[in-house]
Order: structure tokens, then C-alpha cells, then sequence
């Protein structure tokens, strides 16, 4: 059975989009696909889920015990503990051991409210 090629109807919605237009258009529909997986991570981690992803970054139990506490406490698990510390590794140009330590001892919470909002 030969499949009809319907390639050109399908497209005719996008024929007058620029390079620039089809870009911003794909970025868009990629954004409105992966919405309800950060939604759903948001809602759906746990402080032992986000302990066990610190530590197999490296970070030791009592540091990601802190870090995890901290994230709570500000509002930012939901983004991700990870997030929070790789953020704080890019920023300080440091592993995510020393990244972590450094939050834990109080540091580096004013980049992640950057990044996610106003800590609390």
C-alpha cells in the first residue's frame, strides 16, 4: 500500500515563517513540551530524593542533609538540589564537593534566588 505524502499540506502553516520565525517557533513548542515535565519534577521530588542525587554528585551525607534543608527552607527543592549546587559550581568555577560546602556554610544562596527568585 503506498502512503500518501501529505508533506507539503502538512507544512503550508509555516511557508511565509523566516529562518529567525521557524527558530523562535520551534524553541516555543519545545518549551510548551517539557513545561509538564518540570512541572511534574516540581511537584513530585522529596528531600531524600534530592539527598540521593547530592550524593551521587560526590557530596558527603551531612552536606546534603544541609544543602537539601536549605533548598526546603527557600522554596527552591523543586528545582532541584543539583540545580541549586551545579548553578554555585559554574559560578565559583569549583566541584560540586566544594560548591555544596560552601552552601551549606551559608554562601552562594543569593545565586540561585537569582536564578529562581526572591529566597524566603
Amino acid at each position: 500500500m503506498a502512503r500518501e505524502d501529505t508533506f507539503r499540506e502538512a507544512r503550508k502553516h509555516l511557508e511565509g515563517l523566516s529562518d529567525e520565525a521557524l527558530e523562535a517557533r520551534f524553541w516555543d513548542l519545545a518549551q510548551q513540551c517539557v513545561d509538564p515535565l518540570v512541572e511534574l519534577a516540581r511537584t513530585h521530588t522529596s528531600p531524600s530524593i534530592e539527598r540521593s542525587v547530592l550524593m551521587r554528585m560526590g557530596i558527603d551525607s551531612r552536606t546534603c542533609m544541609a544543602v537539601v534543608t536549605e533548598c526546603e527552607t527557600r522554596g527552591f527543592l523543586g528545582h532541584g538540589a543539583g540545580h541549586v549546587v551545579y548553578l554555585c559550581m559554574q559560578a565559583w568555577s569549583c566541584d560540586a564537593p566544594a560548591a555544596a560546602a560552601r552552601l551549606a556554610n551559608g554562601e552562594g544562596w543569593d545565586i540561585a534566588a537569582a536564578k529562581f527568585g526572591g529566597a524566603r
